[in-house]
């Protein structure tokens, strides 16, 4: 936990330390970028995780966006997102179980911009997230059930991105905010005083371009990194105000080598609490490996 802590003091002093380097446009940071990178990449693991989370052979995120707005050249935009979380357990006839069903309805505005090398966006948010079942939420002897549990909840999230960049190093730098409350009254019964209502994320995002040749025109990511924090507020397990179990941690770096098309590789840990849906009580630390799409065209 502390060398994580270390790796996160310094990729943020070192994301700090580029952020304040010179600044000039290397191409128009579009609403359509800005939201790619909100919304995530879908991705694929491979069966070698390690850490304390349950043997997988894979988990898939698939993360399809489709996008509403009236122009290109327009500062307002929705995004719609169904999105799909599964994991492969490796066990017999290696089953999937209640896949995290996550639905959600981004609008984006583009607040200000300057000399279009810097910008400043707001986003709002209505998802859903469920696991498509209907057994009962605990088992006879009072554990969760985890296989056929019904576990529902939906939330709304508001927070603002900044971006910018840097001719200097070729890269884009992305700074996100925002905070997600999931309502009492849509929220299942069962998860009210064991699972976290109010919830604080932050993200620091760079993007590494690799050079222009003669067969693409356009730039592309080759190497990218993404730190990320969730706190987790309100009263939920009689944890206290301050805690470390209320905190969340993830480090991605992703690396897209010449010879794939649109699929780069990546590497992440991931400290907290599980995201998977009957398991969030789980805290897991893993570093896990595998594939990842890679959309973004500056």
């Amino acid at each position: 936990m502390r060398k994580f802590l270390t790796i996160i003091m310094i990729s943020t002093f070192l994301i700090s330390s580029v952020y304040g380097q010179e600044r000039d446009s290397i191409s128009e940071l579009s609403l359509t970028i800005i939201s790619q990178v909100n919304q995530g990449n879908s991705f694929i693991t491979f069966p070698t995780d390690i850490g304390n989370i349950e043997p997988l052979w894979f988990e898939g995120n698939i993360i399809p966006n489709f996008y509403l707005r009236h122009s290109k050249n327009s500062r307002l935009m929705g995004v719609l997102t169904p999105q799909i979380i599964i994991r492969m357990y490796q066990e017999e006839s290696f089953p999937v179980r209640t896949p995290s069903y996550m639905p959600q309805v981004t609008v984006y505005y583009l607040l200000s911009e300057k000399e279009r090398s810097q910008t400043t966006s707001l986003f709002g948010r209505i998802g859903h997230h469920s696991n498509g079942q209907e057994g009962d939420f605990y088992l006879e002897n009072g554990e969760i059930n985890l296989k056929s549990g019904n576990f529902a909840t939906n939330f709304f999230e508001l927070g603002f991105i900044a971006t910018n960049i840097n001719t200097r190093y070729n890269a884009y730098q992305f700074f996100k905010t925002s905070i997600e409350i999931h309502p009492k009254e849509l929220v299942q019964d069962e998860l009210i005083g064991i699972y976290s209502r109010y919830r604080w994320h932050s993200a620091f995002s760079i993007f590494k371009l690799s050079a222009k040749d003669n067969q693409d025109k356009v730039k592309r990511p080759a190497i990218s990194i993404k730190g990320e924090t969730t706190w987790m507020f309100g009263d939920y397990n009689d944890l206290a105000t301050i805690s470390s179990e209320r905190l969340n941690l993830s480090l991605t770096f992703y690396y897209h080598p010449k010879f794939l098309e649109d699929i780069g590789l990546f590497v992440q840990y991931y400290h907290g609490s599980d995201y998977y849906n009957m398991y969030f009580g789980h805290r897991i630390d893993v570093l896990r490996f595998g594939i990842m799409t890679e959309k973004l065209r500056f």
